[in-house]
């Protein structure tokens, strides 16, 4: 395979992590939101805060065992409390 080709793989993997997380998330903090009988937003970022700690496990269990690229369980903590909050947001767009 050649340098085009390589890439090409490697962008649709980048975009299918990419979109799938924060899909993933945003849909999760939507619907957490929504299901919240009072303070959405904080029902949401409780649930972010879920994510970084589970996150933060998946990032120790994994750390040397080869199973994949150490940025993919760094970037799920990283990301999991401002996705909470957009999908929060966008909870709160749409009422």
């Amino acid at each position: 395979m050649n340098g085009k080709s390589i890439w090409a793989v490697v962008a649709g993997v980048l975009f299918i992590v990419v979109v799938t997380t924060l899909v993933d998330a945003l849909a999760g903090a939507w619907i957490t939101a929504r299901l919240a009988p009072q303070k959405p937003m904080k029902h949401a970022l409780i649930l972010g805060g879920v994510g970084v700690a589970l996150g933060l496990v998946g990032v120790v269990a994994t750390w040397n065992l080869g199973l994949g690229p150490r940025w993919y369980p760094i970037a799920l903590v990283v990301l999991a409390l401002p996705q909470c909050w957009a999908g929060a947001k966008l909870y709160g767009i749409g009422r």
